[in-house]
């Protein structure tokens, strides 16, 4: 049965913020402005409005303790985040000027890494008061601030993926023949759900020509005997995520679909060997990419190989052509490499890894054998 993780505390949250800033630092930036999403709930253990157009935005400098600029009617939320009492509250009401509250805070002519999601009217606002000011996202500037996980965090991570492992298990019990993607895709919500997950993000059914598009919403097509099923799901448990894909294939595979299902699980394989410290992350892309060429569907693999994951599901690194950043113990992301015939059928198979100091480790670990369902 699983139990509930310890909750990070304010030590964990104040280290965060001061390797933040330290980050910024040896890359060259005067500071992070940090926005609400994942990396304020990653820094902070705040997980204020996303949507809110009030300005909200943390400020991380080195040399200086972090200040978490709020509207005064959140600050009451904001004093009870985890990491509050590693960083300064000021707060701002309404009808005043946030950027006047917030520019102070910052380098007149400083170059910030800021959230990717941060909108771009307080970006607007801040450089109308500081025009010397220039910013650069934290994904360009800042890749690596939530890519390599404490004990703590791997911990989460692997039981997020050992209940995706069981909603599959599971989810190979009921009947596809003759229902809907849209009922295959609740039983996987229901699944999650029960098997933990407090959020489920996406649930992928993509069946016979609808698993040719590697992003298919579930729709209102009954699922019938010999298609070929994508089953792409995950969400976050404990506050970190769980992404699998599995493919299988309603009644007996033909030969050509058990081969190129084949095909896709040696690509998996060959992605998962060539993880290790040190090697670049276009090498796992690589890796998977030549085994799929080789076999004669280079031209249907039309994604990258994998993502980061986390508090978020899809986050840096990412496994692609051209990504040169090394491989470190404690990354984690997926790989997931895939053949897509269009109008016809696809197949995906993915597992969340992490790099060790021997390799990789596997998060997700049900067979990557072609299933037969119902």
């Amino acid at each position: 049965m699983s139990t509930t993780p310890e909750p990070f505390t304010t030590d964990d949250y104040r280290e965060r913020m001061a390797r933040a800033a330290r980050s910024a630092a040896e890359a060259g930036f005067a500071g992070v402005l940090v926005a609400p999403g994942p990396d304020m709930a990653y820094l902070t253990g705040y997980r204020p409005p996303a949507d809110t157009e009030r300005l909200t935005l943390l400020v991380i400098a080195a040399g200086q303790d972090p200040v978490l600029v709020v509207p005064t009617l959140e600050a009451p939320d904001a004093e009870k985040a985890a990491g509050a009492a590693a960083l300064t509250l000021r707060d701002w009401t309404d009808g005043k000027d946030p950027y006047a509250v917030t520019a102070p805070l910052l380098d007149a002519a400083g170059r910030f890494a800021v959230s990717d999601n941060a909108w771009a009217m307080h970006l607007l606002g801040l450089q109308q008061r500081l025009p010397g000011t220039s910013y650069v996202s934290l994904t360009q500037g800042l890749p690596m601030l939530r890519a390599v996980k404490d004990q703590a965090e791997l911990a989460r991570l692997e039981a997020a993926g050992a209940a995706a492992d069981a909603t599959y298990e599971e989810i190979l019990k009921v009947r596809f023949a003759g229902r809907k993607e849209t009922d295959v895709a609740a039983d996987l919500a229901g699944l999650l759900k029960q098997f933990g997950h407090s959020q489920v993000d996406f649930t992928v059914v993509g069946s016979g020509p609808n698993g040719a598009n590697p992003h298919h919403e579930a729709g209102d097509r009954v699922i019938g005997r010999g298609d070929m099923v994508v089953l792409d799901f995950g969400g976050l448990k404990d506050g970190y995520g769980s992404d699998t894909t599995r493919t299988v294939h309603v009644g007996e595979p033909t030969e050509e679909e058990q081969h190129i299902h084949n095909v896709v699980r040696a690509a998996q394989q060959a992605g998962f060997d060539a993880v290790r410290p040190g090697a670049a992350c276009q090498d796992v892309d690589r890796a998977a990419r030549e085994v799929i060429a080789s076999a004669g569907y280079g031209e249907h693999f039309i994604h990258r190989t994998g993502h980061g994951i986390g508090v978020t599901t899809h986050e840096p690194p990412y496994m692609i052509e051209g990504e040169e950043q090394p491989l470190v113990p404690g990354m984690c992301f997926s790989i997931e490499p895939g053949i897509y015939l269009p109008g016809r059928f696809g197949v995906r198979i993915e597992d969340i890894v992490t790099v060790t100091e021997n390799g990789g480790r596997r998060f997700n670990n049900t067979p990557r054998e072609m299933a037969v369902v119902e």
